[in-house]
């Protein structure tokens, strides 16, 4: 069985790790790609094109996404993910610690999936990330990670 891919496009390096043990403990067959900032996304999902275009690998079957992002933030990558052909059926988790209702407004209007406020509790943090792997890994039937 091929293992799961996440991207998770994260900035905060403790939420990186809480993340990772969280989805570990899951006991998930997942490979988890981490990219730090807005333009690295956009750069893992549709190559670097000062270099020539690299060749991109299989679509994450979810991306875990940061909205407060250095460089681009993560309503822009979202904006962008949406509107390439490539990448418009990505299953995509807002995973933010943003309260505002307009982050969640918009994140639904430009095609989130999923909008959930990250925990501030250690354990319940680590329930979250553990349902949310669970779901998006196991239960959700996502569309083929080959390209769409």
């Amino acid at each position: 069985m091929q293992s799961s891919l996440i991207l998770m496009v994260e900035d905060n390096p403790d939420d990186e790790a809480l993340t990772l043990r969280a989805l570990r403990k899951s006991n998930l067959e997942v490979q988890v790609d981490v990219v730090r900032d807005g333009v690295e996304a956009l750069e893992y999902l549709f190559g670097r094109v000062e270099a020539g275009g690299r060749e991109t690998g299989p679509l994450p079957q979810v991306m875990l996404l940061d909205l407060k992002l250095p460089k681009m933030t993560g309503l822009e990558v979202l904006r962008r993910v949406r509107a390439d052909a490539r990448t418009r059926l990505l299953p995509i988790v807002v995973l933010t610690t943003s309260n505002e209702e307009r982050d969640l407004i918009e994140s639904y209007a430009l095609g989130a999936n999923s909008y959930i406020r990250k925990p501030v509790d250690f354990g319940q943090f680590m329930e979250t990330v553990r349902q949310l792997g669970i779901y998006w890994l196991t239960m959700n039937e996502a569309p083929p990670r080959a390209g769409i």
